[in-house]
């Protein structure tokens, strides 16, 4: 299969509207600026509540303006300007009533705190007409729109099955906001699979999980560690398996994404999680089983990775639909939120625990 057939690449908006950002913390300076650098997007001003941070990612990063307030940014954006909205789920809402009727916004993961903040920040979009995205870059990282357009063009089959494992040794001291959250591992990590999985199979009929801490980072309230079973019945079996202290060197670190099916499977290494923030190579490996008597691995080079370039195609997809190039917004809030309610689902399963052993 030449690799040219596949595509990599999120689709640009013709015309880019500018960007205003509110909230100017290590996902924008990791990840949002250096894709919009890459796209050619124009951020014209940002906002954060720590004006020392605003400072340093300014020079940084040539922002023209800055603003000393919310009301300010919003006062000041240009028209059709896009809100690049990155701060903890549990400032979103009170973020969103601020701005204008029928602005396009795009928020960070999470889609609030848990399933009630959720619902109050769809309440919220729909009540002020907003054009409304999540930020689940996962979907256009350049391996997951790889593996999509070979599974949309029928070369594995029917799936059957989607597993992600993560093993690695995660440094959580990068986001010291996370440490008294009752709610850490599923909500602000296995979500982006529990999304994933979503845009590949819908949403499932139920789920079971189980979400607990670690000895080694007993101060993470919300826990380390995670199992999640995503029910669809027969087929696809999904499951999600995190263990994110790993201290034992690199040798046995895995950090994968595979799906099987019925002709075939593909295979995915997701570097960024391991040796975290710098990471290692992607890899993706891939098995047509009707190509070949004896059909074997192969490899597909793939451009780009999770960070930055995952986080060109969610705002591009919102700025194509805000600015009528497309009908769809794959992670608008009214899709969202259904990854917002498996969550919850997977941290009701968790509490209520498994089924005990009857009498012997």
């Amino acid at each position: 299969m030449p690799e040219s057939e596949v595509r990599q690449t999120a689709i640009l908006p013709t015309n880019p509207p500018p960007i205003v950002s509110i909230g100017l913390g290590g996902i924008v300076h990791d990840a949002h600026y250096p894709s919009y650098k890459m796209a050619g997007f124009d951020v014209v001003g940002g906002f954060d509540i720590n004006a020392e941070r605003a400072a340093m990612m300014r020079d940084k990063f040539d922002i023209p303006r800055l603003y000393d307030s919310l009301s300010e940014a919003i006062a000041s954006a240009p028209e059709k300007a896009v809100f690049d909205i990155a701060v903890p789920g549990s400032a979103i809402a009170d973020i969103l009533r601020e701005i204008p009727s029928g602005c396009a916004v795009l928020i960070q993961k999470p889609m609030g705190e848990d399933l009630a903040e959720a619902r109050e920040i769809l309440r919220i979009c729909r009540e002020q007409k907003l054009v409304a995205a999540i930020n689940f870059q996962l979907r256009f990282a350049p391996f997951i729109i790889a593996a999509r357009d070979m599974i949309e063009r029928d070369l594995i089959g029917e799936l059957y099955d989607m597993e992600f494992r993560v093993q690695c040794n995660t440094p959580w001291h990068l986001w010291p906001f996370l440490f008294p959250l009752p709610r850490c591992e599923i909500l602000y990590h296995s979500i982006h699979y529990i999304d994933l999985v979503r845009s590949f199979c819908g949403s499932p009929q139920s789920v079971y999980a189980k979400t607990l801490s670690h000895p080694s980072a007993p101060d993470l309230r919300g826990g380390a560690r995670s199992m999640i079973i995503m029910d669809y019945g027969e087929n696809p079996r999904v499951n999600v398996m995190t263990n994110h202290s790993h201290v034992y060197g690199a040798e046995k670190q895995q950090s994968y994404v595979k799906f099987e099916g019925s002709k075939g499977a593909i295979q995915i290494r997701a570097g960024l999680n391991m040796n975290y923030p710098d990471g290692v190579p992607d890899r993706f490996e891939y098995i047509l089983l009707d190509e070949a008597d004896d059909p074997s691995w192969q490899t597909l080079d793939i451009r780009g990775s999770w960070f930055p370039e995952a986080f060109i195609g969610t705002m591009a997809s919102l700025m194509r639909f805000a600015n009528g190039e497309t009908q769809s917004l794959s992670t608008s809030v009214e899709d969202a939120i259904q990854t917002m309610a498996t969550v919850e689902a997977a941290y009701e399963s968790s509490q209520q625990g498994g089924t005990p052993l009857p009498a012997v």
